[in-house]
């Protein structure tokens, strides 16, 4: 796992609470009272799902800059790569689901760390909705469904050569199913497609997931795999060559050295 940007106290605490923020969101549909109706949509809480968002992907930043974790060059970083898969996301919409942004978050969750991954992300996705005019009530689930993209590739365990790019390369196949997957459930428990692929509040968890699975195979699969596949492709065919520039780029920048003043030793 990454140290080059480790996650201290104070941001451990703000991603927390953005990862609460995102549970809710995400979940609140799937605990309403047996029997309840889902009249409502996300258009209505997105609004507050992004208020609270923003000022805590703040926070997280701002609390490793004054901790000297995370300093200007690091941000540097940040900013270069979030406006590199931003651009690239540019891309995908409309194009059988098409995302190589998603490598660029993977790989700079792996190589600078979790919470550096978590807000690469979150602020990736908001650079391409801005490019491409993708700004809608979804805006804010993908920013937390793609921070935590960027989060557990942080996680990945250590491994160097070709093993390391097997892991991740395989992670970001999977976390391509995972992405669609997840983000189908912003709309999903409001919609009405017919009794065997809409939620019904208050059924048993299983027959819920069993008409969800039936919607996700016959109505996005097809999309994500696109996803999976062409964030596969890049992790395996140039995922080694990337990995060691932004170490490179890691190592010349000194992210995990403290700064330390002298004194000049006058007399």
């Amino acid at each position: 796992m990454s140290t080059l940007v480790p996650v201290r106290a104070r941001s451990g605490l703000s991603l927390a609470l953005v990862f609460l923020v995102g549970l809710v969101a995400f979940g609140w549909p799937f605990v309403i009272e047996p029997g309840a109706a889902l009249d409502t949509s996300h258009s209505g809480d997105a609004p507050f799902v992004f208020v609270a968002l923003l000022p805590l992907l703040a926070v997280v930043v701002l609390s490793e800059l004054t901790s000297g974790v995370l300093d200007a060059k690091a941000v540097a970083m940040l900013g270069m790569l979030a406006a590199v898969g931003g651009a690239l996301r540019a891309l995908g919409p409309g194009t059988a689901g098409l995302e190589p942004s998603f490598a660029v978050i993977i790989l700079g969750g792996r190589v600078f760390g979790r919470g550096f991954g978590f807000v690469l992300g979150a602020v990736t996705i908001f650079v391409g909705a801005l490019l491409t005019g993708g700004v809608g009530p979804w805006l804010p689930f993908q920013m937390v469904a793609a921070g935590w993209v960027g989060f557990f590739a942080g996680c990945l365990p250590p491994a160097r050569g070709r093993v390391e790019i097997a892991v991740v390369a395989g992670y970001a196949a999977a976390v391509g199913l995972a992405f669609g997957a997840l983000m189908n459930l912003w709309f999903w428990p409001f919609a009405a497609y017919g009794p065997e692929v809409s939620y019904v509040a208050g059924a048993p968890v299983a027959d819920n997931l069993a008409r969800y699975l039936v919607f996700y195979v016959t109505t996005s699969l097809a999309w994500d795999l696109g996803r999976s596949l062409v964030s596969l492709l890049v992790i395996a065919l140039a995922g080694r060559s990337l990995l060691r520039a932004l170490r490179r780029a890691g190592r010349r920048a000194a992210f995990d050295a403290p700064v330390v003043f002298e004194h000049s030793g006058s007399s």
